[in-house]
């Protein structure tokens, strides 16, 4: 992947921030995004010939994806594993562009899942050797590895009462936070218990959504009209299903997705700025932090205890509020790229990281067992 290394670059970012839209289905959020991501950038639908999509509530999600927005794309992937499609696609659509399969790529995303109902559904695929111990979908396999993680390390409920104490304080400085107000550590470790150790407070939101990006050729960049963020590094791994297949309980494969985007982007951990984390549960961000290298395996509980990722931490994390505290639309995976996007470009408003060149997004999807990890900075040649 080292050689993609530089030669695209998001140019459009397209966020409908409509986290509660009765009426409006998964396509009209994915359209809208779409839209704003062209306009933030100056091309029109008639410049798309790449698409990247995946729905949850779709079979054929590019299929009706193209219909809806009336184009015929020459180049299309509708990657499905869970939350971390999105930065498959983006490694996707980054190679595609390079070798030429499209000029201008849309990767986009639509959900309605709050105004539609917003429970928790059983598995559309049950896994046979989990089904007859009627787990809670999919919070029972996250509660799995947190009680794992606890065991092995000696994490409590008050290390992952840190993680969504600092997402609600980053939340506070966004303005289109789902969720806003004051939030105690009481308040997370009294919260109604859902999945042992898991309560109601270690889990994400609920809510609709849209999102979308628009990426081209690093040469072509230079001349639209936003500010480009150049992809510097990308990787992706897929370790297992069910969780009763995961290799090692406490440990991710973030671990290889990181590797091979550090390895791309030609950085270590610490040469980042700015991270964002698909915090589906708390555990997910802690667990993130330690198989990408932000600190050792083991330490992350220590590690957000000592107030490093709220802000005026060391290392700015889930800086819009994250999946705990902004929004989590089914699968919140483009979310985390659109906010390192947003800090690059220096128009994150009260949130802003001061001096952020390098920012990391990564996502997760099914239960631990699909892990993107991707590299953006503010030049080609970082």
């Amino acid at each position: 992947m080292s050689a993609l290394r530089g030669k695209t670059a998001i140019v459009g970012v397209g966020n409908t921030k409509r986290w509660n839209a009765p009426g409006r289905t998964p396509f009209d959020q994915a359209q809208e995004a779409a839209v704003l991501a062209l306009e933030d950038c100056g091309l029109s639908l008639k410049d798309v010939d790449g698409l990247f999509c995946s729905i949850s509530s779709s079979g054929l999600p590019i299929l009706n994806m193209a219909e809806k927005l009336g184009i015929r794309p020459r180049h299309a992937d509708g990657t499905m594993v869970g939350g971390a499609s999105f930065l498959f696609h983006l490694q996707s659509a980054a190679s595609a562009l390079v070798h030429g399969l499209c000029d201008v790529a849309l990767v986009v995303y639509g959900s309605n899942q709050l105004s539609a109902g917003g429970k928790l559904v059983s598995m559309p695929d049950p896994q046979p050797y989990e089904a007859p111990y009627r787990p809670r979908y999919p919070i029972s396999s996250y509660a799995l590895a947190a009680a794992r993680h606890m065991h092995d390390y000696g994490t409590t409920r008050e290390h992952l009462a840190e993680v969504a104490l600092a997402a609600r304080a980053w939340a506070n400085l966004n303005p289109h936070a789902y969720a806003r107000g004051p939030l105690t550590r009481d308040e997370v470790l009294a919260s109604r218990m859902v999945s042992d150790p898991l309560t109601k407070a270690d889990c994400c939101l609920v809510t609709d959504g849209g999102a979308a990006l628009i990426l081209t050729r690093t040469e072509r960049a230079k001349d639209l009209r936003a500010k480009p963020v150049y992809l510097l590094g990308t990787g992706a791994c897929v370790s297992h299903r069910q969780i009763a297949a995961m290799p090692d309980l406490s440990t991710t494969a973030a671990v290889e997705s990181g590797r091979l985007a550090y390895a791309a982007a030609g950085i270590a951990a610490r040469d980042v700025d700015h991270v964002m984390l698909y915090d589906a549960f708390t555990i997910t961000t802690l667990m993130f932090l330690e198989d990408l290298g932000f600190c050792a395996k083991g330490e992350g509980g220590a590690f957000v205890a000592s107030g490093a990722i709220a802000p005026g931490g060391s290392l700015p994390v889930n800086t819009n509020g994250g999946g705990l505290s902004c929004n989590h639309p089914g699968m919140y995976g483009l979310f985390t790229v659109i906010e390192a996007a947003e800090q690059l470009r220096g128009a994150a408003g009260a949130r802003q990281v001061e001096g952020c060149e390098v920012a990391l997004a990564h996502a997760n999807g099914g239960v631990l067992s699909s892990q993107a990890t991707a590299i953006l900075g503010t030049s080609a040649t970082l």
